[in-house]
């Protein structure tokens, strides 16, 4: 579910000359807002869940406390760089053809449309949580695909396969984003990820390589043949946008949330369908690390409309369930 893995800051590595974002495209000075937030802000909390795996060549979180993000706006491929300042506001400073879109949807992407004052705790676990949690806000990007590939890519895998995938595809056909040529962002540098178009052109073999095994990929395929529509749920209540996105066959209520938890910060978007949530709700709500989705759902019915925020809380409280198994050996169907 979204915001599962909260990233560490760490140390990153100079990159050799001439390789990823630092000798990107620059497009001059960049553009920048300032913002003050309606409320106590935690960027880590709030931009984690876009973050696939340690090297998402999307995301980057550095040790100066900034936080960038590359992606593929309505107006074409930008890169944001978002850090707090006095004062509790936040900076920002955008690069490339999507730049002020990004800008223009700073707040949007903060939280500013979350209403976490709406979320009433039933329980103490999650009213220590909340209180402990202040700066929690759930983001919204208000973009479709950027969510939904590389949800459909964690299908029924472990997340050390889908992030491979994500890693590989990204930086083999996407572009790397506009930015400042003297940023260091490590070995790799951020990456826009490819246009609809280039998606639909990547041939069977590369999938495989990446280890996409052919149900994943053709849901993918299927997506990208209407990224348009897709993009548009964006702009949909939950249960439009849920509907939209399942008209693709292999897209289901799993793959929907996951996706609406982020383009659209879908409060009460909770993931049925997991493997571990139910559990970890179980656990946390009622002492049941064996609880499925009926239980998980009927657990979370007071909270009814924040549903999803009520997840996050629970992930964030530490309450798991002790693992009782050896993790899952991850596959690799590229050696096939």
């Amino acid at each position: 579910m979204a915001g599962r893995f909260v990233p560490r800051t760490t140390a990153v590595p100079r990159q050799d000359p001439g390789t990823g974002a630092g000798t990107g495209p620059t497009d001059g000075p960049p553009r920048t807002r300032t913002w003050t937030p309606p409320g106590p802000l935690d960027l880590r909390l709030v931009l984690s869940p876009l973050r696939r795996g340690p090297a998402d060549p999307a995301y980057r979180a550095l040790p100066d406390g900034s936080f960038w993000r590359a992606t593929r706006t309505p107006a074409g491929p930008g890169t944001l760089r978002v850090s707090a300042s006095s004062g509790g506001s936040v900076s920002a400073a955008a690069w490339g053809p999507g730049a002020q879109w990004l800008l223009d949807g700073l707040p949007a992407l903060l939280g500013a449309g979350d209403t976490p004052e709406d979320f009433r705790p039933r329980h103490r676990l999650l009213a220590l949580t909340q209180r402990s949690r202040p700066g929690l806000r759930l983001l919204r990007t208000g973009l479709v695909m950027e969510s939904l590939i590389p949800s459909i890519l964690e299908q029924k895998v472990t997340t050390d396969e889908a992030y491979r995938a994500w890693r590989l595809l990204l930086r083999t056909y996407g572009t790397p984003a506009p930015g400042p040529a003297d940023v260091t962002f490590g070995t790799y540098g951020l990456y826009v990820m490819p246009d609809a178009r280039t998606w639909s052109l990547i041939p069977s073999w590369e999938w495989h390589r990446a280890g996409v095994d052919a149900k994943r990929s053709a849901t993918i395929l299927r997506a990208v043949r209407v990224a348009r529509r897709m993009e548009e749920a964006a702009a949909m209540e939950l249960p439009e946008a849920t509907a939209r996105l399942q008209l693709i066959p292999g897209i289901g209520p799993w793959t929907a949330a996951e996706t609406l938890q982020r383009s659209n910060g879908a409060a009460d978007a909770v993931t049925v369908g997991d493997l571990h949530l139910p559990g970890i709700v179980g656990h946390a709500l009622a002492d049941n690390r064996n609880a499925d989705d009926e239980e998980m759902l009927a657990l979370l019915a007071p909270y009814e409309g924040q549903r999803h925020r009520a997840t996050r809380l629970i992930m964030l409280s530490g309450r798991t369930p002790a693992r009782r198994a050896p993790r899952m050996t991850p596959r690799n169907i590229a050696r096939l």
